[in-house]
């Protein structure tokens, strides 16, 4: 899930702009103007590149006279005049950030990177400003300590949230401390910008070129389509393209015949951002930026950044997480070994007994294992999941068997690229409830992987419903061809779309604790939680119908190729478990002994084997290079949340299975406890009020996985 419109201060304010706060231009900025549009949806059709610098300027000049005008009342402070203020101060501030950072994401041109070059210093130097604010932050410790204990519910709630905020980023150090805080805070947004920028372009700089479609085969004439439209679409320097995503291991790799092409595309693929093209180096960012957060902490008073990071989660220590992962290490390690023995055994029947398996070989070999022993392969059941129907038919229909969610395509409402869809999602009630955006397909603006945001979260006490969208990085067929997805582009959907529900599900009366706005290891849950109903028989008969016939999956190939998801598991859990390894080793480092950018690529290597998860075939899902989640948005000693959150979301899943997967009484119950409370209560709570279970269940996600 994106994060970065986090930086949009998450405090808002009720008021609007008009033209008079932005002088410099002759027409009504659309960024500052309510929008018109259902649920005051942005107005892409009127939004220039030129409208977000004044709209920054103006909506942060807002945001500063709400905050003076909070300080500079003599009344005593109390909830109504200092937290409620607070909470509505940068609220246009919000609806132009999120915007503008949508942009940068998914469909990023230069001008829009200049301006993101002069936006993101801006608004840290207002995020600085704000956190340490000592007359500001003294009123609301004022009502903190008198009001605190009077006060209930989602009230209580929101000034616990904003008093722990402000000592979180520092509010109670002395001058010369919250100086060096504002300094490195400022610093560390300057080297995500140069990281977001630096990995795109080292991304899209990786594409391997191929002159022949001979050297191709193994792969489809739909991939082949793909990769010739790839290479068309990116400057035509060969006939064909293969185009590097944000992982490590790359989807053609279980095709490609070519030995030689393979290894060619995975060492594209791990050396895309490790100096091995001068051009494309991030360890300098990487060595200041762990030096720098790891300086906050002992700041802070921590012993390193995951200490101070993991305090508000429900993990609460490095030792915890540490303990969690090396129980899974341990439980994986032993049938980790066996699959590579076995896969390789299974090549060198093939190739010689003298066979050596590489990394790159891995998921050739391993698929045709997958069709010699379950006779199935990616190309046999891709035909049954188009894009459409997979949306249409399996997420929707899912949604509303559940939760009782329809959806009205809206074509009325413009979008920032035509790829993307947006649908009304209509309640049981029949009242509206949300708008959801869909923005499926790659292209080379749009960095890699897949996120939710929102252009609006829902607050009751602005009367504000949800503005959503989701965006993944599926190819996009030729025109007149169908857009066909493999399993896991599937389940990213359902998993994306889970954590849509939890925006469009949400019924709280505060911004700041509504929706997603939950600990980083609880916010993971529900959609990973949403992957379960793609495998439930009468969600997958709806939408797995081959794209020419319409007629479902057959049976037999159905049984087949639910019994293929788990093939070779110890892979998939493998990479995630030596990628969260990574970036606790990473955060737990004191200033002192983060290492420098040349010994970046060595300390990798030590801190895999101190987890025991180096392994040359199973390497980590992101290396140390080109790890987003972690250097470029906001995972850093955060990215075991994943597996965290998947236990929570595999005994989330026992509990419908036992009460009814697609009861719509059991979604309720998940709409009630969990879904739409957001963070106004405590989240272990919400997970044992729905499950009935006091703690967590870890071996369940080795059962899930067939491990």
């Amino acid at each position: 899930m994106n994060t970065k419109t986090i930086l949009a201060i998450g405090m808002a304010s009720a008021m609007m702009l008009s033209f008079n706060a932005c002088q410099q231009t002759s027409r009504e900025n659309p960024l500052l103007a309510e929008s018109s549009l259902p649920f005051g949806a942005p107005d892409f059709s009127k939004i220039q590149t030129s409208d977000y610098m004044p709209a920054f300027e103006a909506a942060m000049q807002q945001t500063r006279d709400n905050i003076q005008a909070i300080v500079d009342n003599q009344d005593s402070a109390t909830f109504e005049n200092t937290i409620l203020p607070f909470e509505d101060s940068g609220r246009q501030l919000a609806r132009v950030s999120t915007v503008f950072f949508a942009l940068t994401e998914a469909d990023k041109s230069d001008e829009l990177s200049e301006i993101e070059k002069k936006v993101q210093p801006m608004l840290t130097d207002l995020q600085n400003e704000i956190s340490f604010n000592k007359p500001l932050f003294q009123r609301i410790k004022q009502v903190y300590d008198k009001q605190h204990d009077t006060l209930t519910g989602e009230d209580q709630k929101l000034l616990e949230e904003i008093y722990k905020d402000f000592v979180r980023k520092g509010a109670l150090l002395s001058d010369d401390k919250m100086a060096r805080m504002k300094e490195i805070n400022l610093r560390i947004s300057d080297l995500q910008q140069q990281w977001g920028d630096l990995l795109q372009a080292a991304t899209n700089d990786a594409i391997v070129w191929v002159d022949k479609k001979e050297d191709l085969a193994g792969l489809s004439e739909a991939d082949i389509a793909q990769c010739k439209k790839d290479a068309e679409s990116r400057g035509g320097k060969a006939p064909y393209a293969i185009v590097i995503v944000n992982t490590t291991q790359q989807a053609p790799l279980a095709s490609l015949d070519n030995r030689e092409l393979r290894k060619k595309v995975y060492e594209a693929s791990i050396h895309r951002a490790d100096g091995t093209n001068p051009k494309y180096n991030t360890y300098n960012i990487v060595s200041e930026m762990a030096k720098l957060r790891a300086e906050q902490a002992e700041i802070m008073g921590y012993p390193c950044y995951a200490a101070y990071s993991l305090d508000n989660t429900m993990a609460k220590t490095p030792e915890n997480v540490n303990n969690f992962l090396k129980g899974l290490v341990a439980a994986y390690r032993s049938k980790a070994d066996a699959e590579t023995k076995t896969i390789e055994a299974f090549a060198q029947k093939a190739e010689g007994a003298d066979f050596k398996l590489e990394p790159y070989d891995r998921f050739y070999y391993s698929a045709k294992m997958k069709k010699a022993m379950l006779d199935i392969s990616e190309d046999e059941v891709k035909p049954y999941f188009n894009v459409d129907s997979v949306l249409l038919n399996g997420v929707f229909y899912a949604a509303n068997r559940v939760y009782g969610l329809t959806f009205k395509e809206r074509t009325d409402i413009p979008t920032y690229h035509p790829d993307m869809r947006v649908f009304e999602v209509i309640d049981k009630d029949g009242q509206s409830l949300a708008l959801f955006y869909g923005d499926y397909y790659r292209r080379p603006s749009k960095r890699g992987g897949a996120w939710m945001d929102g252009f609006a979260e829902q607050s009751r006490h602005w009367n504000q419903k949800p503005i959503i969208f989701n965006v993944c990085n599926s190819a996009k067929a030729p025109e007149g061809k169908p857009s066909l997805l493999t399993w896991d582009e599937v389940t990213t959907m359902f998993h994306e779309f889970g954590h849509a529900l939890h925006g469009m599900l949400s019924n709280c009366e505060y911004n700041k604790l509504s929706g997603t706005n939950v600990a980083r290891d609880f916010v993971e849950m529900p959609s990973q939680f949403n992957e379960s109903f793609a495998t439930i028989p009468e969600v997958f008969d709806n939408y797995a119908r081959h794209y020419e016939t319409n007629e479902p999956m057959p049976a037999e190939l159905k049984e087949r190729m639910l019994k293929s998801i788990n093939f070779q598991a110890a892979y998939a859990l493998g990479e995630n478990l030596a990628a969260s390894s990574l970036d606790m080793a990473w955060h737990m480092l004191a200033s002192k002994d983060v290492p420098t950018p040349e010994k970046c690529a060595d300390f990798e290597t030590q801190a895999l084997t101190q987890y025991g998860i180096l392994d040359a075939q199973i390497p980590p899902r992101y290396k140390t290079s080109y790890f987003n989640h972690v250097w470029g948005g906001g995972y850093a000693a955060g990215y075991y949340s994943y597996l965290w959150t998947e236990v929570l979301a595999v005994n989330v899943a026992d509990t419908f299975a036992k009460l009814g997967a697609l009861k719509p009484e059991t979604g309720q119950a998940m709409r009630d406890k969990i879904l739409s409370r957001g963070n106004t209560g405590d989240l272990m709570q919400m997970f044992a009020d729905f499950t009935g279970m006091q703690q967590p269940d870890p071996s369940a996600i080795l059962r899930a996985r067939g491990l």
